[in-house]
């Protein structure tokens, strides 16, 4: 009898349509993409295929496409590397309920000299956006509020927050991996 889980949010199988294009990679052409064998190199092709596929659909440069291990690299890497892009401003806003991922990163940049200002969220556990409207400051140049809490469950209004730093010209990131 199958198994069925009910709860993938910590972790869910990988789709058959995306396992069925990777089976070549995981078991005949596995080769590694920064080798200058004949089988690394086939891999770089296809990891740049891939790159490039990824860039079109998002109308991105291939070179703005970064592959990662997961959603924990990708927010650090998110976070961190704006953050230390950044020259003048310092104030980023996340609020007290995000993964360890962003609040670990924001953390570390509290300890590189930026300021970060942890929003709280309300008895459904959801961010306000007036919270995040009152707490932007003339140096913010970053907000990252996740979409939808990995523990509660609870979906934040990500597009009503990413319109509000569009309209501010602040750089918004959303841990989006639930």
């Amino acid at each position: 009898m199958k198994k069925i889980y009910l709860d993938n949010a910590a972790t869910t199988p990988l789709d058959s349509r995306a396992f069925a294009k990777m089976e070549p990679y995981f078991l005949v052409n596995y080769g590694n993409a920064s080798s200058i064998h004949a089988l690394g190199q086939d891999a770089r092709v296809a990891l740049q295929n891939a790159r490039e596929t990824i860039a079109q659909s998002l109308h991105a440069n291939p070179g703005e496409i970064i592959f990662t291990a997961g959603g924990t690299e990708s927010d650090n890497l998110a976070l961190a590397g704006v953050a230390l892009r950044e020259k003048t401003k310092r104030h980023i806003i996340t609020s007290s309920v995000e993964h360890p991922a962003v609040l670990d990163t924001c953390h570390f940049l509290e300890r590189l000299g930026y300021q970060v200002t942890y929003v709280p969220v309300s008895a459904d556990g959801q961010v306000r956006v007036e919270d995040v409207a009152g707490a932007i400051t003339d140096d913010t140049f970053l907000i990252s509020i996740m979409h939808a809490n990995n523990e509660t469950g609870a979906i934040n209004p990500i597009a009503e927050i990413g319109a509000l730093a569009r309209a501010k010209d602040i750089l918004f990131h959303s841990d989006a991996v639930q």
